[in-house]
């Protein structure tokens, strides 16, 4: 049941303050309201520019969520500018956003949703619209109309299907006029609007109304029964983890057509029910529950018959990749059936994967978005929990569906996102994440649009970066895992949270090392032992678990590999060290050379002198190189300045430069190749 969150001490002002307050809380509840759906409003007197008090109505823009929307993110419009619509008996949308543009008090408002005028023509001061499940569920039951006066008597005004706009808006408010001890609005297929003088009377109607059809709802629950009861039970939740990380990289790989998608992956209980019963195959073909789903959701889910009690991983795979092949030819179909002139066809793959005993994946451009898909579908599911409840889920037709999806408003909001960045809908996978350049790395890709994992031993240090990054990007760009590269079991389950979290790795930048110095017959082996490890082993391990993720998602990928000036100038008292960076950069063309049929490309940075932010530096190789070179440790960084024919330091954001260029589409055609990023060492220079 919905419960109340209004906090009477709260310190709100008369206002715009009290408008964001109501529509934070109600946003908070995503069973009372959807993401990115719904829209509040109050109007009120404020003074325009010329001191005027005149009559203002406050409403949610396009393009805003109400849980995290500000002030900014409302609207205000002259509501004696407004009014006179109402006698038209018919506009446009064209036309009605046009006008609607007209009225804004200020024109650096968003702009007006389509169910402005919805707000505007009832005649009370704040109204909500919201998209309850409980609502949802009976609007989307067959005979939900004569359901609806069990449980609100004469109390509601009910009104047909037809897409928001001018003429939804003005049959609601014709409705409240005719009716006019109605309390509410139920839009069929679609949801609820209730109103108040007050905005926390307006909020407690809200909440009451649903609380009334979601106790009439569940009185009438038998959980054994529900979808039909149970076809299949889930695997054990290790099971379930360990098959969605397994195919996560197939289902990358079979969305992804002319751009990749990221994946996201659920198994929380209401799915696990939803997908193991009986008539889910049926039932999640029937098609959206909400209007506001389809642009994140797609009009149906992709259903995978498969049977866990028997199936493989091998076999989900392939069961994935032919039911993705099949809806992308499906959802083509659809489209041709239904389209209008000048419509361009979105991507044909599925948003939503349902696999019985396993649970759900969703697809996105980013995690967030893949988040929202399977957040939106949680909602479907309650919805269809509760008409199946009530009587037979039904939705919108195939046609009216379509023109939801393509509708021409919705369009337009898409041509205001940004420019996709160049690392958009990539996922990067760096080790010695937590360190200078590991970071540095980071912090560039994500600036450009990647999402990243930092894989370190140092768990706290990584930790930090991604928690940076998640507070500057938004949550879910930074993944932080520990992993040792020298222990193959760490290395594994590093690239399986990897795919878990995000559905694959496009690029990997192999950073984590370390650095020892001795006279070439004081070198024991130990220390030649460690540096094969964590140099050459870890290298190795680290690229072929990355590698066999790229060759099962069939979309190519990036390699680059962190070396060294020692890659190619034999270091004085560093033979361990600069013989495991000449085997990394060998490593890597040999990499190169097997991948390039794949779309695999594999690079090489050779650095030099990075002390910046770095662990190694900050061990005693910094005491060490001084020694070999007879100076101080604290002459370091002036010696090596020195040194160099363009007498600079080099620091770990210019070796974040030379990753970023061997990732992005500027070197799509460039593999095998090293690139020295070290102020000019001649010594080094490659011949």
């Amino acid at each position: 049941m919905p419960k109340s969150l209004w906090n009477q001490g709260a310190e709100v002002k008369p206002g715009l303050d009290e408008l964001v307050y109501r529509s934070n809380l109600i946003g908070t509840d995503r069973t009372v309201c959807n993401w990115g759906g719904g829209n509040t409003s109050m109007k009120t007197v404020v003074q325009d520019f010329r001191g005027r008090d005149i009559e203002v109505m406050y409403v949610k823009g396009s393009g805003s969520d109400l849980a995290t929307m500000k002030a900014h993110n409302f609207t205000g419009l002259r509501m004696e500018d407004i009014r006179p619509l109402f006698e038209r008996e018919s506009m446009t949308d064209e036309e009605m956003v046009a006008y609607l543009g007209h009225c804004m008090i200020d024109s650096k408002h968003p702009r007006a949703s389509i169910e402005t005028l919805l707000h505007a023509f009832l005649p009370f001061k704040h109204v909500d619209h919201t998209h309850p499940d409980a609502i949802i569920s009976l609007c989307c039951t067959e005979g939900g109309r004569e359901i609806a006066k069990d449980i609100f008597g004469d109390r509601f005004v009910w009104v047909p299907y037809v897409r928001p706009g001018f003429t939804l808006s003005r049959m609601i408010a014709q409705g409240v006029l005719d009716h006019p001890k109605a309390e509410l609005v139920l839009m069929e297929k679609h949801g609820l609007v209730t109103w108040g003088e007050t905005s926390e009377e307006c909020y407690n109607k809200t909440l009451a109304v649903i609380g009334e059809a979601e106790r009439y709802i569940e009185s009438r629950v038998n959980e054994g029964a529900l979808f039909g009861g149970a076809r299949y039970s889930p695997l054990p939740e290790q099971k379930r983890r360990e098959l969605a990380s397994s195919v996560m990289p197939a289902i990358r790989g079979a969305v992804s057509d002319a751009k990749p998608m990221l994946v996201t992956f659920d198994d929380e209980a209401d799915v696990l029910q939803f997908v193991g019963s009986r008539d889910a195959a049926k039932l999640s073909q029937i098609g959206a529950a909400c209007p506001d789903h389809l642009v994140h959701t797609k009009m149906v889910p992709l259903y995978v018959e498969w049977d866990p009690a028997s199936g493989t991983a091998e076999s989900l795979a392939e069961a994935v990749r032919g039911g993705i092949a099949a809806f992308k030819a499906e959802y083509a179909a659809y489209f041709e059936r239904n389209k209008n002139e000048g419509d361009v066809m979105f991507e044909a793959a599925p948003r939503v994967i349902l696999v019985p005993g396993v649970g759900m994946f969703n697809t996105g451009k980013s995690r967030a978005m893949a988040q929202v898909s399977g957040a939106l579908y949680h909602r479907a599911i309650a919805v269809m929990r509760g008409a199946t409840t009530l009587g037979s889920f039904v939705s919108l037709s195939e046609n009216e569906s379509y023109n939801v999806e393509y509708w021409p408003l919705e369009l337009y909001k898409l041509t205001l996102a940004p420019a996709e960045a160049e690392f958009s809908r990539k996922i990067a996978f760096i080790t010695g994440g937590a360190g200078g350049i590991g970071s540095a790395t980071a912090r560039r890709l994500v600036a450009e649009g990647a999402h990243v994992v930092l894989a370190d031993l140092n768990l706290e240090g990584a930790q930090n970066v991604a928690a940076e990054i998640n507070g500057q990007y938004g949550e879910g760009r930074a993944l932080a895992v520990k992993m040792d590269v020298t222990s193959e079991e760490q290395v594994v389950s590093a690239l399986e949270q990897t795919a878990l979290y995000y559905g694959g790795v496009d690029i990997l930048v192999n950073n984590a090392g370390l650095a020892t110095s001795s006279p070439f017959e004081d070198t024991s082996l130990k220390e030649w032992n460690l540096n094969m490890n964590v140099l050459g082993t870890g290298y190795f391990l680290v690229a072929r678990e990355a590698f066999k993720a790229m060759k099962t998602q069939g979309i190519g990928g990036s390699m680059i590999f962190i070396g060294s000036k020692n890659s190619i100038y034999a270091g004085k008292n560093a033979t361990a060290y600069s013989a495991a960076k000449a085997l990394e950069a060998h490593l890597a063309r040999c990499i190169a050379a097997e991948g390039g049929a794949l779309g695999i490309r594999v690079n090489t940075v050779l650095p030099d002198a990075i002390l910046q932010g770095s662990a190694i530096w900050n061990s005693n190789w910094r005491n060490e190189r001084a020694a070999a070179y007879g100076i101080e440790p604290d002459q370091l960084e002036e010696y090596y300045r020195k040194r160099t024919t363009l007498l600079v330091n080099i620091f770990p954001a210019d070796i974040a430069e030379g990753v970023a260029f061997f990732a992005s589409s500027k070197a799509a055609k460039t593999t095998g190749c090293m690139l020295t990023i070290d102020g000019g060492v001649p010594a080094a220079f490659t011949r």
